[in-house]
């Protein structure tokens, strides 16, 4: 626990500095509270940019800080010292895990209020932003660990990044994408936010959930054993 805590303070401060990644924590936040107060069209669903800003921040932000953070410090040989300061890897990917996860879960409050939901809907809404950050954060994760480098995370993340944040969009306005989209955990976490008033889940979509976050799993499992922390 002390070498975890640790590991978050560093990453606060570390944030501060790079502002690449303190941006992807604030940019959705801020534009939801922008876009929903500012513009008001006739037969617009309500929560509209709360629920398209929410699904876009999930697929986002946890993924590229998470990624960022790990190949930065890679290619820094940061991990490498961190590593012969008996630093264990899970005590320094559970540091950097928790630390995004609360990060972007502060995030999702800001936009949860600009939702003006009741106290029920609130805690329904936080639930099912925690689990699409927690899935991001595995895909980020993997992703990072695989990269030697900023510049190769950047490059695998961008287009991963663009499928899991702009698909859902566009599955609202194509029939083709949605019938697609349904099996990537983003497309299933704009559903569930847009229900997020009268919430009903099937076992497919838990399914569809398991089944994507397992498929990161695998990935940062396979990743770690190929590459590892201190390559």
């Amino acid at each position: 626990m002390y070498n975890i805590g640790a590991i978050l303070k560093k990453q606060i401060k570390d944030t501060l500095k790079n502002k690449t990644v303190l941006i992807q924590f604030i940019m959705f936040p801020v534009l939801t509270l922008l876009m929903n107060n500012a513009i008001k069209i006739e037969g617009m669903p309500e929560n509209f940019f709360v629920n398209l800003f929410a699904t876009m921040y999930i697929g986002m932000a946890p993924l590229t800080s998470v990624a960022a953070i790990i190949a930065e410090e890679k290619e820094k040989n940061t991990l490498r010292v961190l590593m012969m300061s008996n630093v264990k890897p899970y005590e320094y990917l559970l540091g950097v895990g928790i630390y995004v996860w609360i990060s972007c879960m502060v995030g999702a409050g800001v936009i949860c209020i600009a939702g003006n939901y009741d106290l029920r809907t609130s805690g329904i809404f936080m639930a099912i932003m925690a689990v699409g950050i927690l899935a991001s954060l595995l895909m980020g994760a993997a992703i990072g660990t695989w990269s030697k480098n900023q510049m190769m995370a950047t490059s695998v993340t961008v287009p991963v990044m663009m499928v899991f944040a702009f698909v859902p969009m566009l599955s609202l306005f194509n029939t083709t994408i949605e019938k697609i989209a349904k099996f990537i955990y983003s497309e299933q976490i704009s559903r569930m936010l847009n229900q997020v008033g009268d919430l009903r889940i099937e076992i497919s979509d838990i399914c569809i959930m398991v089944i994507n976050m397992l498929l990161f799993v695998g990935l940062f499992t396979f990743a770690y054993k190929k590459v590892g922390l201190d390559a």
